[in-house]
This record gives C-alpha cells, sequence and structure tokens, in this order.
C-alpha cells in the first residue's frame, strides 16, 4: 500500500509518550499500522492571523506541489519509452545530483520514497528554520515553479525532436501511396539529363498488375515502349517505372488517374536523397543526445519536487497543531502506514485516542456540522478530531 496517513496529537507530558500511546493500540495491540515519528524543527509561529492566512494558502501549495510532482514523474515515463517498465525504481528522492550518472537510471534503490518519508529530515540548508513560514512556503513556491516552467520547455523541444523523428521515420514505411520513395529507387530506374524524355513512378493497385502490363503503353501517345519496370511491392501495391515525352506527362497523368494508376510526384536528385537520409541520421543522433542529460534532469528534478512536497506537507502539519492545539507549541508529528485491510478500524482506534480533542465529531471522525472550519483550509470530509493529511507516493499508477 503506497498510502500514508501524517497525523499529529497534543503532546502528553512528553511527545514520545503521545507517540508510544498511539504505537501500543495500533501497531503493538493491534498490527493495524506501521508508524514512525515524523520530526518537524521548531518553525517560526508568527500571529494568529498569519496562520490562519498561511493555512489557506499552503493548501494550495501542496495541490501544486503534487501535481508537478507527478508531472514530473509522468514524463520520466514518456522519454524512458520502451524502458518505462524501469519508471518505478527510478524515481528517488533525496538524490545526490552530483553523483548522478547517464547509465544510473537503470539502477535505483527499492522503496527510496517511502525511506525519505519515513526517516523525514527538514533540509535545514535549503528552507532555513531561521525564515517566517511565509517565507518557506514562497522558496518552495519558486523553486517549483521554476521547475514546472523549465519542464515545460524542456519537453516541448524534446516533444518536438521525437515528433519530427517520427514523422520522418513513418514516411520511411507504410504504403506505397504515402511513404518516402527514396531508399526503394535507383538511377538507373530513370532516364536522366533528357531534353525530351522523362521517367514517372506510378503506383499501381495489386489487382491492377496485369492490366498495367497489358496497357501501359496505350495510356497516352510517346510512351516508350517497354519501358516499364516494377521497383518494389508492398501487400496492396506495387511501384512501377514508365518512360515517356516530357509534353505528355499531364495527359499521362490524367488518363493514369482514371485507371486508378497514381502518378507519384518524384524526381530523382542523388544531393536531396543524401541529404534526406542525412536528415533522418541527425535527427536520431541529436535524439541520443538529449536522452541522457533530459534523464538526468528528471531524476534529479523529480527528487527536488517530492522533497518539497513532503515539506511542505510538514509545513501544514505544524500550521494546523498550532491552530488545533494552540501555544506553547506542544504536539507530535507521526507517519502512520496504514494496513490495507484494517483502515476503518485503524480510524475508530484512532478516535478511541483523540475523539475528545473535538466533541463535534463522530466515531468515523466525519464532522456532524455541515460546516467548513475557518482558517483549517478542510472540507468537510477530511476533517477528524486530529491533523490528518493523506499522502500516496505512488507517482506510476495513482491518480490524484
Amino acid at each position: 500500500m503506497t498510502e500514508y496517513w501524517l497525523i499529529s496529537a497534543p503532546g502528553d507530558k512528553t511527545c514520545q509518550q503521545t507517540f508510544d500511546a498511539m504505537n501500543n493500540l495500533t501497531m503493538k495491540q493491534n498490527n493495524l499500522s506501521e508508524n514512525y515519528k515524523f520530526a518537524i524543527p521548531d518553525l517560526k509561529v508568527g500571529t494568529l492571523d498569519q496562520l490562519v492566512g498561511l493555512s489557506d494558502d499552503l493548501g494550495k501549495l501542496d495541490g501544486f506541489v503534487e501535481a508537478v510532482t507527478r508531472k514530473v514523474a509522468a514524463y520520466l515515463g514518456e522519454v524512458l519509452e520502451d524502458q518505462r517498465d524501469k519508471l518505478h525504481e527510478n524515481l528517488m528522492a533525496n538524490n545526490d545530483s552530483a553523483k548522478l550518472t547517464t547509465a544510473s537510471f537503470l539502477r535505483a534503490q527499492d522503496g527510496d520514497l517511502s525511506n525519505y518519508i519515513t526517516r523525514f529530515q527538514w533540509d535545514m540548508a535549503k528552507y532555513p528554520i531561521k525564515q517566517s513560514l511565509r517565507n518557506i512556503a514562497d522558496i518552495i513556491s519558486k523553486q517549483v515553479g521554476q521547475i514546472d516552467a523549465d519542464l515545460k520547455t524542456k519537453s516541448s523541444t524534446y516533444n518536438n525532436l521525437k515528433s519530427s523523428l517520427q514523422n520522418m521515420e513513418k514516411k520511411q514505411t507504410g504504403s506505397l501511396l504515402t511513404r518516402n520513395l527514396a531508399d526503394l529507387v535507383k538511377k538507373e530506374h530513370f532516364i536522366l539529363d533528357s531534353e525530351y524524355l522523362n521517367t514517372l513512378l506510378v503506383v499501381v493497385p495489386k489487382q491492377s498488375f496485369n492490366d498495367w502490363w497489358a496497357n501501359y503503353e496505350k495510356v497516352t501517345d510517346m510512351i516508350v515502349p517497354r519501358s516499364s519496370q516494377m521497383i518494389s511491392q508492398d501487400t496492396d501495391y506495387g511501384l512501377f517505372t514508365v518512360t515517356l515525352f516530357k509534353k505528355v506527362e499531364d495527359e499521362f497523368k490524367l488518363h493514369a488517374r482514371e485507371k486508378k494508376f497514381i502518378v507519384r510526384e518524384f524526381k530523382y536528385n542523388e544531393e536531396e536523397l543524401a541529404a534526406g537520409k542525412n536528415e533522418i541520421t541527425k535527427l536520431v543522433t541529436d535524439k541520443k543526445k538529449q536522452f541522457g542529460p533530459l534523464v538526468r534532469w528528471l531524476k534529479v528534478n523529480f527528487s527536488e519536487c517530492f522533497c518539497a512536497w513532503i515539506h511542505v506537507k510538514a509545513l501544514r502539519v505544524f500550521v494546523e497543531s498550532v491552530l488545533r492545539y494552540g501555544l506553547p507549541v506542544n504536539f507530535q508529528a507521526m507517519l502512520l502506514h496504514p494496513n490495507k485491510k484494517n483502515t476503518k478500524r485503524l480510524r475508530d482506534i484512532l478516535h478511541q485516542l483523540y475523539g475528545h480533542l473535538d466533541g463535534s465529531t463522530q466515531q468515523g471522525g466525519i464532522a456532524h456540522d455541515s460546516v467548513d472550519i475557518p482558517g483549517l483550509g478542510f472540507g468537510q470530509s477530511d476533517y477528524y478530531p486530529y491533523v490528518y493529511y493523506k499522502i500516496n507516493i505512488d507517482m506510476v499508477d495513482h491518480k490524484p
């Protein structure tokens, strides 16, 4: 199960006692969840008005950072293409980006995201706790906003390159009616540098091959006898040459179309044919060159976004805990990994422990009164007597 519950409750005589009481009932006695202390440092509280305003803003920031995190993960999956099965094991948190190499995306640590949140430590360097809560939120917002903007630019560049290559490759295959003919024809198939004669390429339906051989010389006057040869065929069509006088070309095309013989517009030019082949080679090379750095960037910035997201969760727990439980700051944040089959029982146990904190809630934890709680950033269905946030770390299949 990839779902975690991040909760907080007021400290007893010590915060350790708060954790032990919850842990004894939920894990040791009933095996309902695995539990971890979630370490939040001593952040600057500010004023009540500031906390109330910040609570709503943090809710929006939480949604934004999660969305960007999932967007980066999804695009990494796109870029990996036929190696997409490696995606899950390569979504890592708290990477040392200096140690990442292009090849390292094939080597990952199992459960790295769960390791990160179950052993969460505040990043003092990125988010200094001497700053106000608002400033820390702004740092995260600016950081993730820049990653989002860079992702749009990088993905657009890479997608355009990929699309150009796919279009070129598509033209190298498919029906003779539409595909590029450059790799099918040879110089000896054409009459070149003639003042009067020209060689056309004609696509003929398979069922009309006999008709072509019997009648191509009669489509118009001035067709060179026995000048046609078939140079390629696919499941539905054949590609034929025919040599004629230039002055009857338009007439030939008209009458050929009436017989469902399709003349392809093609002029043999060795320099242009070589340039076309070089273009495909260049696109393939460019894609390979961009792949490594792009994968590296996506991995590093997925980690940046995921870590930022968990810091936003920590900020939200801190703010809501102070608003709910008051000052001085005295609460224990705890991360629960529920046993999937026992989530209802786990809710009941948590209610037994913390239901007294808010008399307006019923057994399941949902508020009786259909009113929102000003400043607490919760919709009715999310409200429990304890601070609660859900974290789903499945970045591959989960749809938020």
